[in-house]
C-alpha cells in the first residue's frame, strides 16, 4: 500500500481512491459490496457528487458503522449560497454523516472567491467553521479556471482530468499543485474509458508525485484490478510502457473525453458518446456499439444545425462538429 498526504490537509489516504459516479448504475446492494469489498482492500478515500443522483445514498448505507475508516468527498453544482446550503444538507443526510472531509465546488464555470456576488465561497467557509466540511475544493475541466483555483491559495485541492494521455498544460497544472503543497485528484485517469489496461494507467499514476487517482468503479473485476495495485504498486515495466506508447500513439490529440459538458444537443445528438464512437468500438467490444440503437443514435447526425453550441461548450477546444461528422462517415465503414 503506499499511503500519501492529501495536499496540505493532513489527510492521510491511500493513493489510490475510488470514483463513485459509475455505482449510480448498479443497485444498493451491488454498491454496498463493491464499497465495502474497496475498504476492507485498503482503499479509503471515496469521491461522489450532489448531481451523482443516488451515489450518495448508497456510500451512507454502505459506510453505515465505518464512517471513521473513510475519507468522503463530494460536491455541489450551487449557483448561489442558498442552493449550496440546501445541497450540503442533503448530502449530509444522504451520506449518514454529520460532516464531509472535502467538498468541492463541481466545475463552476469561474473560480469562487470571499466576497463574490454568488455567495459559495463564503457560505463553504460558514460551514466548514459549523463543522459541517473539512476542506474546501474545488474540480474543473477549464486550465484557466483551474490555475485561477490555485492561484488563490483558497483550496485544499484540485480535481481535474489527468492519465497517460495528458500533455504539457495538464503537467504544468499538476506540478503548480505540488509546488504550492494543494492536493491534486487526478479525475479520468481512464481517460473516459478509452483506456482499457487498468494495470498500466495504475502503474504510471504510481510515479506521479502528489497525484491521486480516483477510477470509476462499476464492476467487481474493475475493482479487483485496482485492489491488486493497492496491495502491490505495479511497476512501469516495458510491457506497460508498451501498452502506454500505443495508446498514446493513437489517441493523443483531439479526441472527445466523453465528459459530456457539451450536451445537451438542441436536436437529441448525443455527442459525447457519437463524437467518440469509432475509438469505442476499436476498444470495446464493437457489437456494443454497433447495434440498432446505435445506429439510430448516428442518423441523427443527420440533423445536425451547425450552431456552435457544442464546440462553445467543450473545454479541451474541440471543433465537436467535425469530429461528429469524421465519425459519421467512419462508422458507417464497420458494416
Amino acid at each position: 500500500m503506499t499511503n500519501i498526504q492529501l495536499g496540505s490537509t493532513g489527510i492521510i489516504i491511500e493513493k489510490n481512491g475510488f470514483g463513485c459516479l459509475p455505482i449510480q448504475r448498479i443497485t444498493r446492494e451491488e454498491a454496498a459490496c463493491l464499497l465495502r469489498k474497496a475498504v476492507d482492500g485498503g482503499i479509503n478515500y471515496f469521491d461522489t457528487a450532489r448531481a451523482y443522483s443516488d451515489s450518495e445514498e448508497k456510500m451512507g448505507s454502505a459506510f453505515a458503522g465505518i464512517r471513521d475508516k473513510v475519507v468522503i468527498a463530494t460536491k455541489t453544482h450551487a449557483q448561489t449560497a442558498a442552493q449550496l446550503w440546501e445541497h450540503l444538507e442533503t448530502s449530509l443526510k444522504n451520506l449518514g454523516t454529520d460532516y464531509i472531509d472535502v467538498y468541492q465546488f463541481h466545475n463552476p464555470a469561474f473560480c469562487p472567491k470571499p466576497g463574490g456576488d454568488d455567495g459559495l465561497y463564503d457560505a463553504a467557509l460558514e460551514a466548514k467553521k459549523q463543522g459541517k466540511i473539512r476542506h474546501i475544493a474545488i474540480t474543473n475541466h477549464r486550465l484557466a479556471v483551474a490555475h485561477e483555483a490555485v492561484d488563490s491559495g483558497l483550496y485544499a485541492l484540485l480535481q481535474f482530468p489527468y492519465s497517460y494521455l495528458s500533455g504539457s498544460k495538464e503537467r504544468e497544472l499538476v506540478d503548480k499543485c505540488r509546488t504550492k503543497g494543494m492536493g491534486f485528484v487526478a479525475m479520468k485517469g481512464m481517460a473516459g474509458g478509452l483506456l482499457g489496461n487498468g494495470t498500466a494507467a495504475a502503474a504510471w499514476m504510481a510515479g506521479q508525485e502528489g497525484v491521486v487517482p480516483i477510477w470509476g468503479v462499476q464492476h467487481e473485476w474493475e475493482l479487483d484490478q485496482f485492489l491488486a495495485c493497492v496491495q502491490k504498486t505495479p511497476q512501469l515495466t516495458p510491457e506497460l510502457q508498451a501498452v502506454i506508447d500505443q495508446d498514446r500513439t493513437e489517441l493523443t490529440g483531439g479526441f472527445c473525453r466523453g465528459c459530456g459538458y457539451c450536451m445537451p444537443c438542441p436536436v437529441g445528438i448525443q455527442i459525447n458518446q457519437c463524437a467518440r464512437i469509432n475509438l469505442m468500438a476499436r476498444r470495446a467490444p464493437a457489437a456494443d456499439w454497433l447495434n440498432d440503437y446505435w445506429q439510430g443514435e448516428m442518423k441523427k447526425i443527420e440533423n445536425c444545425l451547425h450552431c456552435g453550441q457544442c464546440a462553445a461548450k467543450c473545454p479541451y477546444g474541440l471543433d465537436t462538429p467535425q469530429l461528429l461528422q469524421d465519425n459519421f462517415k467512419e462508422y458507417w465503414t464497420h458494416f
